[in-house]
């Protein structure tokens, strides 16, 4: 992998005869929150088939696996596309459960509600009785910001509460349009001086767990340089394999596609002017997965 050279490839078959397996990330890659990418599914499917190789969907939801295995098949992606999910949720109800007896606070909207099913913890609907705050996201990601939120985690950082963060994406594409994301307001929590713990990518925690989840399929462990990363997202998805020694394949068209020209012909000079500004690097580009 080169920062100066993140090759523009036609398709993920250039690339797929040099790996083993594949951790994918999802909402930007297989769907844009509202209808999902058949290229794309079709992508990982025929390299499950035609390489024996195995595919992880790791994702930044902030919900369990199985939860995140439904909208995907509501959604139109197959089974056969990948072999099985890793969630920032998943991670997250890990460390939650290590809280222990704290009193936590549940900053997101109802929909994030699955992330709790069964989870042994106290939760309190009052700021002041919290010992802990765990965040989801938004209550309205249609209309609210994070200075609807400013005062808020001002007067909780203000009393040194952990924020555990279960999806550390700033923004993300639903449709045509980006959202806000509960990365957002982990940020103007720790920019107020709060203590956080962010999950999921680009963190080691998630990446640990996609591993040892290929390994489980492959029946052995599969070394970082026989693994391939795909994701649309600089700071998560990019970001994240790169400090794992992963190679990524860098989808153009998901959140960053403003910055690099026409969405379906990216410009590469744009591209590596980019990955350079960032102090990152790709192994290859394409605007869309496509096989």
């Amino acid at each position: 992998m080169t920062v100066s050279a993140p090759l523009l490839v036609d398709g993920l078959h250039a690339l797929a005869p040099q790996y083993k397996g594949i951790l994918c990330d999802v909402w930007g890659v297989l769907h844009n929150g509202v209808s999902a990418f058949e290229e794309a599914h079709i992508a990982l499917r025929r390299f499950r088939e035609e390489t024996g190789g195995h595919v992880v969907l790791i994702t930044n939801a902030p919900r369990p696996a199985k939860y995140v295995a439904e909208m995907l098949t509501n959604m139109g992606v197959p089974e056969e596309a990948y072999d099985s999910i890793v969630s920032s949720g998943d991670v997250t109800r890990e460390v939650l459960e290590a809280q222990g007896s704290k009193t936590l606070l549940h900053i997101g909207p109802d929909r994030d509600q699955p992330l709790y099913h069964n989870l042994e913890a106290t939760f309190t609907s009052v700021d002041e009785d919290a010992d802990a705050i765990s965040c989801t996201g938004f209550r309205d990601d249609e209309t609210e910001t994070p200075d609807d939120y400013r005062e808020r985690l001002e007067k909780l950082a203000g009393r040194n509460l952990l924020m555990i963060c279960a999806n550390p994406d700033i923004v993300v594409e639903r449709g045509d349009r980006l959202v806000w994301c509960a990365g957002a307001l982990a940020r103007l929590y720790e920019d107020l001086g709060g203590e956080v713990a962010i999950l999921g990518k680009p963190h080691a925690p998630i990446y640990e767990a996609g591993l040892r989840r290929l390994a489980e399929h492959a029946g052995t462990t599969i070394a970082k340089e026989d693994v391939l990363a795909i994701g649309d997202g600089l700071p998560t998805d990019i970001r994240g394999a790169v400090s794992q020694d992963i190679d990524v394949l860098f989808i153009t068209a998901g959140i960053h596609a403003s910055d690099f020209g026409p969405s379906e012909a990216p410009e590469e000079h744009l591209i590596r002017k980019r990955l350079i500004e960032e102090g990152l690097r790709a192994r290859a580009a394409i605007p869309r997965l496509s096989w």
